[in-house]
């Protein structure tokens, strides 16, 4: 009996100690200046050159941006030529800092030699790893979406191949260096089961992990690792919904985002999507994977695209 009452007692206590633990944490995020606070010259310190993939638009684009402000020359990657030059003469004109600009298709196979090329031997402070694509505009069951052999290859390639390659060109100089920061764009999304959007949240939940891996391996060499997992932002791939108190424009997220740098190795990105990434991991599996929840979230985004 006496057994019995002790292990009862010691299931409770750990179980106040979580939620304790779940509270505390949340009131850090509420407050990054004071619980992760950033030197001014956090970035500079680390090298002078910041390299972002899908910087053309949307997240990317942003990040480009603040990091300029920030300092730090940049080298943007991108399918459009003329979004990227208008983008690299924007950040010159603003900033002051130097802007290289690389257009590359990170859907095809072999377009890392030219990035390698141009990137090697600089001092690379931050490798923001954000390109990504979608199978289909429209969520929708694998087998629903249009050319699916040549978009399982599109998005593997965008999603997945991109990050491992772009690590393997800048991680060598960051170690070599002591120092530097990989940061991944993920989504809330990759938290739970989210059919519909199957082979999209797979390749994140893969980015997830190999950050993860990656911050074990490199932790020693000075290198912080981190994945971002925003829900909604407002950009072309999410259909430019309209910005609201859980939807972030670009710009918002991005500084919003950078704040939480120093706060694990995963972040939402904001005590708005924190909470509610909680909600969401709270909602039973068997309703997420229900028909009419399928129905629900399919007329709820096309009403988003459409508004």
């Amino acid at each position: 009996m006496a057994l019995t009452e002790l292990i009862f007692t010691l299931v409770g206590a750990c179980v106040v100690l979580f939620y304790c633990a779940k509270l505390v944490h949340m009131l850090m995020l509420l407050f990054p200046r004071v619980w992760y606070p950033l030197p001014e010259n956090f970035f500079t310190s680390m090298g002078k050159w910041a390299v972002i993939t899908g910087a053309s638009d949307g997240i990317g684009k942003a990040y480009a941006q603040e990091l300029a402000r920030r300092g730090l020359n940049v080298v943007i990657i991108s399918r459009s030529k003329e979004k990227l030059d208008r983008l690299a003469r924007e950040i010159e004109d603003t900033t002051g800092v130097k802007a290289i600009t690389i257009a590359a298709d990170f859907t095809k196979d072999d377009v890392f030699g030219v990035i390698k090329e141009n990137i090697q031997g600089l001092d690379v402070a931050i490798l923001v790893n954000n390109v990504g694509m979608q199978p289909a505009f429209i969520p929708c069951k694998l087998l629903e979406t249009d050319h699916l052999e040549e978009k399982m290859h599109q998005v593997i390639n965008c999603n997945v191949k991109t990050a491992v390659k772009m690590c393997h060109i800048v991680l060598p100089g960051m170690v070599e260096r002591g120092r530097g920061i990989i940061l991944t764009v993920s989504s809330g999304m990759a938290k739970i089961p989210f059919p519909i959007y199957t082979l999209y949240i797979a390749t994140k939940i893969f980015l997830e992990r190999f950050s993860q891996g990656l911050q074990a391996e490199y932790k020693s060499n000075g290198i912080l690792f981190q994945t971002v997992s925003p829900f909604g932002v407002s950009t072309a791939m999410m259909g430019n919904q309209k910005a609201g108190f859980f939807v972030f424009t670009a710009e918002e997220f991005v500084r919003s985002s950078l704040m939480y740098l120093k706060a694990g190795e995963q972040t939402y990105g904001s005590i708005r999507h924190a909470v509610l990434g909680w909600v969401i991991q709270a909602i039973p599996t068997w309703v997420l994977r229900s028909e009419a929840f399928h129905h629900i979230f399919q007329e709820f985004v096309k009403k988003q695209v459409a508004s």
